[in-house]
């Protein structure tokens, strides 16, 4: 398939061609300080917008809206979670969404897992989404957490989806598991992981699912684990497909519908 044209894609949107290159300049300028953030929080984890708009003598109302658009947070302890010593991680992968930017739909996907607490145990969910469409492409729903979930996450995307050039992750043992690393190593996917500590660093993610949770609401009301699956199923199917996101001003399925047309066009 061609790859569109700026002029059929300002065709198809019905709007004037110099709009796309004013968006693709915003969000360039948008990525370099959302790059500078990620590593003033590496240095000063607890910053919030004043901490780094102070740092870096920058408008505040700019940096909160930078850090809301990428899900940058400040990484607060809590205060019931108890020390424990890291683990040594084996191999170390570099995070290269500090230099690269999602430029099309399938270049980077990123990955992570949250959990809900149902009937006196927790219900682990496992994402991945694109990072460009912002379309949520793989999900798994269990009662375990480990390898197996991400895996079953991964090869949803994967049967539905082209293979991204980009995965990026943290440094979770389900992400660091040996069959894990041999699908993507398999596919040619190149390996892209947060730094150790920086949970920001996978912002999207850490954003999508503090949206996810509010939607979902009280997973104790649904009567039984099933219920409770397809409720979790469908609140995905709602942000992919009605849901606005801020990044494009239209769900994300309608999103990768625009990029289609435009392409046929082309």
């Amino acid at each position: 398939m061609a790859k569109a044209s700026k002029a059929a894609l300002a065709r198809t949107l019905n709007i004037a061609r110099s709009t796309l290159y004013y968006i693709s300049i915003k969000d360039q300028k948008d990525w370099i300080l959302k790059t500078r953030i990620e590593a003033l929080l590496r240095e000063h984890p607890d910053y919030g917008s004043r901490g780094v708009r102070d740092h870096l003598k920058m408008n505040r109302k700019k940096i909160q809206r930078v850090m809301r658009k990428y899900g940058l947070k400040p990484h607060r302890r809590g205060r019931k979670k108890k020390w424990r010593k890291k683990k040594a991680i084996p191999v170390f992968y570099a995070n290269l969404l500090l230099t690269i930017t999602p430029l099309y739909r399938g270049h980077i996907w990123a990955a992570d897992f949250t959990e809900v607490w149902y009937k006196g145990r927790w219900v682990y969910i496992a994402t991945v989404i694109d990072l460009y469409t912002r379309e949520i492409v793989g999900i798994d729903v269990s009662l375990r957490k480990g390898a197996p979930l991400t895996i079953k996450a991964l090869c949803n995307a994967l049967m539905h989806h082209p293979k991204p050039e980009i995965f990026h992750s943290d440094n979770g043992k389900e992400y660091e598991a040996k069959s894990f690393i041999a699908i993507l190593n398999e596919l040619g996917i190149a390996i892209s992981r947060s730094h150790p500590g920086c949970p920001w660093e996978n912002g999207y993610q850490e954003s999508y699912y503090g949206k996810f949770k509010i939607q979902l609401g009280d997973p104790n009301r649904f009567r039984t684990y099933g219920m409770l699956v397809a409720e979790i199923y469908r609140v995905v199917w709602v942000y992919n497909t009605t849901r606005v996101h801020s990044a494009h001003g239209m769900s994300p399925r309608a999103f990768v519908q625009t990029l289609q047309k435009a392409a046929y066009a082309a």
